[in-house]
């Protein structure tokens, strides 16, 4: 009796919907929260403003463009006098147009570098926020390249 042909081997797993560890999920379901009525008052706070009044889903209020949002934990100290903090969440746009003034996450050497870009005598220049750190030329090497605009961080208090 011949023998049997031989199992062809198991299919691969699908491919997750996830391209990476920091990518939007786009499937992934809204998720409302309440929102109170009024602001949070910095100053004297009003007794008044005990009340809910609608939802919010941060996917909608964070994320304009899901399709080319990423995720980026920050690293490092060079932003701090604009807020960024070591370890700080960054969501990062790669549909919006770098302009100048705006931070921007660049890629120098093969490594993401978080910085403002500065339109400077005709060359485009990325400005830490720490007087520690010099400012670096956008293409001072063939593979440099814009690679996202940060919209919003993320840390905590």
């Amino acid at each position: 009796m011949p023998a049997p042909p031989p199992a062809s081997p198991p299919a691969p797993p699908p491919e997750p919907a996830v391209a990476g560890p920091w990518r939007l999920e786009p499937q992934r379901p809204p998720l409302a929260l309440p929102l109170a009525a009024e602001a949070v008052a910095a100053g004297f706070p009003s007794p008044a403003d005990d009340y809910m009044e609608a939802a919010i889903d941060l996917n909608e209020v964070l994320i304009r463009h899901p399709s080319s949002t990423f995720f980026l934990r920050v690293s490092g100290d060079s932003m701090i006098g604009a807020g960024i903090h070591h370890g700080d969440l960054l969501i990062v746009d790669r549909s919006l147009e770098p302009r100048p003034g705006r931070i921007v996450v660049a890629v120098l050497e093969g490594a993401f570098t978080l910085k403002r870009l500065v339109r400077q005598q005709g060359r485009w220049l990325l400005e830490a926020a720490h007087p520690a750190y010099p400012l670096l030329e956008l293409g001072a090497a063939d593979d440099d390249r814009l690679w996202g605009v940060a919209i919003h961080v993320i840390h905590p208090l």
